[in-house]
């Protein structure tokens, strides 16, 4: 059949090209395979070819985690200010806010899982990369003192680069704060769960996030003070492949249990059973 028959393709710049419309598929950073959207929501976030599990903003994992309607959010109105006149900070807080719906990159709140009360705190990377400032660490602080006045467990989710540089020693003050809250929930008798995701490091790792009497951790999340690259860079030699991975701190026995998504309500569930059987044979 002659050129420009029913089986030729039309040209690059004719008006007859097929737009695909954007948004349907991702690569996957671990594997680099190409998964539609939908495919990918269906499994949680999680890549059906490699299991590496995408990041979830607040709004997922909240309907991932806790019972359908019972979060309800405290400590809302609490937000960052700009303490230092950090060159743009108020910029992109005001950048992150608009795109997360979020006053600062942790939001707590009352919640249930299988009908067991909690306090619950998740943290967004996608405000300012989880970052760690004075309002982040006092909604953590407040989040432990309702969970010790009510007696009910809290649960605390992390995603964080670390501390915000753009509050200075502010940042680096909720270190202490948060360590200390955790004491105060420890010597209350009040269970504290950490889940750690991609990435928990830094500041946040260093303090509250590896304080919890039970510590669990996503399938491969970057966990630790510093990284891999880092690592390498200050110890002279050539760290584990895994180095500062879920599985690595598992097997070094900073994590409890490596949690794959799909696995994680239920964990969660039986812990909270537990620990409020503990409670109920103390009294």
């Amino acid at each position: 059949m002659a050129r420009g028959g029913w089986f030729s393709r039309p040209s690059r710049n004719s008006g007859s090209q097929i737009n695909v419309p954007e948004g349907l598929w991702s690569k996957c950073p671990g594997c680099s395979e190409i998964t539609f959207n939908k495919d990918l929501e269906r499994n949680l976030n999680v890549c059906p070819k490699c299991s590496y599990h995408h990041r979830l903003n607040l709004q997922l994992r909240l309907s991932l985690t806790v019972d359908e309607g019972s979060f309800e959010e405290i400590n809302a109105a609490v937000a960052s200010v700009d303490p230092l006149s950090f060159p743009d900070y108020s910029v992109k807080m005001k950048r992150d806010t608009a795109k997360t719906g979020m006053n600062d990159g942790i939001t707590t709140g009352r919640a249930k899982i299988e009908g067991r009360p909690l306090i619950i705190g998740v943290a967004d990377f996608g405000f300012m990369g989880g970052s760690m400032g004075s309002v982040a660490g006092e909604k953590i602080v407040r989040a432990m003192e309702t969970g010790a006045a009510e007696a009910k467990p809290v649960v605390l989710f992390t995603a964080s680069g670390g501390a915000r540089m753009q509050e200075g020693l502010f940042s680096l003050m909720q270190m202490a704060k948060t360590s200390a809250g955790a004491a105060r929930l420890d010597r209350a008798g009040v269970p504290y769960i950490v889940v750690l995701t991609h990435p928990t490091t830094a500041g946040v790792y260093a303090s509250y996030a590896s304080l919890g009497d039970v510590i669990l951790a996503e399938p491969g999340a970057t966990v630790g003070f510093a990284g891999l690259r880092v690592g390498n860079q200050n110890m002279g030699v050539k760290l584990p492949d895994d180095f500062q991975t879920s599985e690595f701190q598992f097997r070094c026995g900073m994590v409890d249990r490596v949690v794959p998504r799909k696995e994680l309500r239920t964990t969660l569930s039986r812990l909270l059973a537990f620990f409020g059987e503990e409670t109920e044979n103390a009294q």
